[in-house]
């Protein structure tokens, strides 16, 4: 008689026709349904060590499992409770109900490249840069798909082959290891870096002011901040200095807010009333729209970008381009509060608390409020916190880390934060529409922690 254990496990045909295997094809197709079927059990096989075949239902749940893992790592919407606004991991700005509207109705056979009035082709981003030139007053705007590209393209298109003069203290790290320095690299200038970390004279500029000299590059540090013993000239006396030496000055911005006043950001007016030759700036940060790097200011300047080889490569989507137009708009409709990301920065600790005191009411004497911090996030505002009311849940005798995967397993996802043993829920960035069906997830959630210990499994 044979006893080679692998003979008693299930035939590959048993297993496609499992129900729940069966099913998993409606959504995956038959071809990758088969190829993670049998991986399960070339797994299964060479895994057998004397013990009992796993049964047909085991191998079934792990395909499952397996199909599960592989669309884990898609785009799923969730509640933000962490209290930063542009949380650069959630995607940074939340749409507008009107960016949203135009994505849908750009989603379809669209005028991207199509002129009505004539009926021939038309040149994508027209309305865009016709917008950017309305709400900033600049002479010429560009638009590509974010603000490094948006950098790349200007080092590249104006400054190619020459030197680039940049105070050392500016040099900073954007995100993911992307650096300045590594991206003037790419785009084939020469960096000279003036100044100390802390401390950058208008005469270091311009005593590295040389002949190979392209542009003067100013980058606003908004992911860090360095305080007490520091200088830098004024953008107003750069330009000057620029100007003496018939060279551009670059002003990149970062955020992107257009005007007014939000702690110590620039604001893309200040840099076009003071005269710098372009203003690049992000899409998805304080604008409040889809990401995009825009860029305004000399018609000349702009058009030698529109023109570079690297400007194709860059391009806006349609689908961006609709969400970038209707933020664009509402900005120019002066309805800042119709946008997501402005409405989470002007609430106040009062318009907070009623709604932080229902959902503890709610959840009992696991939570309590108090007051506390919420963080713009996304590089803008570093180091000021915005006044907020927070609700403090004391998971015990489940760990923290435990209600806080529970929270991420939910449907939809819920994204807290932890401090000093403690899950905190920040209202800040939670939509009063998912107020109650955020109580729910809170609840069961905590109810399942609880379910998880040890004693409790042990009396089931």
């Amino acid at each position: 008689m044979n006893t080679d254990p692998r003979r008693a496990l299930p035939k590959m045909d048993a297993l496609l026709a499992h129900p729940d295997v069966s099913a998993r094809r409606r959504t995956w197709g038959h071809d990758a349904v088969a190829d993670t079927a049998r991986k399960v059990l070339a797994n299964a096989r060479s895994n057998l060590k004397g013990d009992p075949a796993p049964s047909l239902d085991q191998l079934a749940a792990n395909v499952s499992k397996e199909l599960d893992g592989l669309a884990a790592g898609r785009l799923r919407g969730v509640i933000n409770a962490t209290g930063v606004v542009l949380h650069t991991n959630l995607g940074r700005a939340p749409l507008s109900r009107a960016a949203r509207e135009a994505i849908e109705a750009a989603a379809g056979y669209s005028t991207v490249e199509f002129d009505l009035r004539t009926g021939g082709r038309g040149k994508r981003g027209t309305a865009v840069n016709a917008l950017l030139r309305t709400l900033t007053g600049a002479p010429a705007g560009l638009v590509v798909n974010n603000a490094a590209a948006a950098l790349m393209l200007t080092l590249g298109a104006l400054a190619r082959g020459g030197e680039v003069v940049v105070s050392r203290g500016e040099l900073v790290e954007i995100g993911g290891e992307f650096r300045i320095p590594a991206i003037m690299q790419a785009a084939g200038v020469d960096l000279v870096e003036v100044g100390t970390t802390n401390r950058t004279h208008l005469s270091d500029y311009a005593n590295a002011i040389t002949d190979r000299t392209a542009l003067l590059l100013v980058v606003h540090t908004s992911n860090y901040r360095i305080e007490g013993f520091t200088a830098r000239p004024g953008l107003d006396a750069l330009v000057r200095l620029a100007r003496e030496h018939s060279i551009p000055l670059v002003h990149d911005v970062g955020s992107g807010l257009v005007s007014g006043a939000l702690g110590d950001e620039p604001t893309v007016l200040e840099s076009l009333r003071e005269d710098a030759d372009l203003v690049i700036f992000s899409g998805d940060k304080l604008l409040g729209g889809p990401q995009a790097g825009l860029v305004v200011g000399r018609a000349e300047l702009v058009g030698r970008l529109a023109r570079h080889p690297i400007a194709r490569a860059v391009r806006i989507d349609k689908l961006t381009l609709a969400a970038l137009e209707a933020t664009l708009m509402t900005h120019l409709a002066g309805t800042l509060d119709d946008l997501p990301v402005w409405r989470a920065l002007r609430l106040t600790p009062e318009e907070i608390r009623p709604r932080a005191e229902s959902l503890a009411q709610r959840l009992g004497g696991p939570a309590i409020v108090r007051e506390g911090t919420s963080m713009a996030g996304g590089g803008s505002l570093p180091g000021e916190g915005l006044p907020s009311i927070l609700v403090e849940i004391d998971p015990r005798p489940a760990r923290e880390k435990t209600l806080l995967e529970r929270l991420r397993a939910a449907e939809p996802p819920v994204i807290a934060r932890m401090e000093k043993g403690r899950v905190i829920v920040d209202l800040r960035t939670v939509p009063v529409e998912q107020d109650e069906e955020l109580s729910r997830i809170i609840q069961n959630a905590l109810k399942e922690s609880l379910e998880s210990l040890p004693e409790k499994r042990d009396k089931c």
